[in-house]
């Protein structure tokens, strides 16, 4: 997942996505290329279950 799905899948501004992906204790990125930092799914998911388990079910709205 690039920074778009991420702040896709949690609902928030760029702004705040940026904040979130910045935070001690989210998942390092797999990969770092010339576009961007690429998340592996899995473990984005896993932070969303620990961290905002509303958001857990699938698809979020935007929340910011």
């Amino acid at each position: 997942m690039g920074q778009q799905e991420i702040r896709d899948r949690l609902g928030f501004s760029r702004q705040h996505t940026a904040v979130i992906i910045g935070q001690k204790g989210f998942p390092d990125p797999a990969y770092e290329l010339a576009m961007g930092r690429i998340w592996l799914a899995e473990d984005v998911e896993a932070w969303i279950r620990e961290h905002r388990p509303e958001l857990a079910g699938g698809t979020a709205v935007e929340a910011d």
